[in-house]
């Protein structure tokens, strides 16, 4: 992988990483509830792929249109891992040191939006009442290990995806 196409890829996963802690940073300054929104989860989503995409079209341009298939998948997920990381250190940072009481909420808030969501779909009250169990069972999400374990899995999925794309958009100079 050339220099400047690893170059690029960095800047967009900066770009991606700052997206995503400007989002993180706002929902917890102005609404945190806006953090259990599962709406925004699929944006984000939608948000990460399009950048790996554009990443891996941008290497592609930047070689003449031809990229292998590991430069392709290299450029989605450097960008991809990049971003993510950033926003894993925001939150971190954010709900373990300069307001646990923040992570303490946010955990109440997702618990109450997963009952009103069961709901919702009728579901019957006792397994409401054993998912609320679980859900204040388990330890604060936005500590160390539990964070680094989420964005692992999170990195296998994407990885996943930027191998679709690798696919998708590599080409050989000699299958042109």
């Amino acid at each position: 992988m050339e220099t400047s196409t690893k170059s690029s890829a960095i800047n967009l996963g900066l770009y991606l990483g700052g997206l995503m802690a400007l989002t993180t940073i706002l929902g917890y300054a102005l609404y945190l509830e806006l953090l259990t929104k599962w709406w925004l989860g699929i944006i984000l989503f939608i948000a990460i792929i399009a950048f790996g995409i554009v990443s891996a079209l941008k290497s592609k341009k930047m070689q003449n249109g031809f990229i292998t298939f590991k430069e392709a998948f290299s450029s989605y997920f450097i960008t991809v891992a990049i971003g993510i990381l950033i926003s894993m250190v925001i939150s971190i940072i954010i709900f373990n040191f300069v307001d646990p009481e923040a992570a303490l909420a946010l955990k109440e808030k997702t618990i109450e939006a997963s009952v009103q969501m069961m709901r919702s779909f009728n579901a019957p009250e006792e397994a409401v009442a054993t998912a609320v169990e679980q859900m204040e069972a388990q330890k604060n999400q936005f500590s160390i290990a539990p964070q680094l374990q989420s964005n692992a899995i999170f990195l296998i999925i994407q990885a996943v995806i930027g191998l679709i794309v690798a696919l998708i958009v590599k080409r050989d100079p000699e299958n042109a």
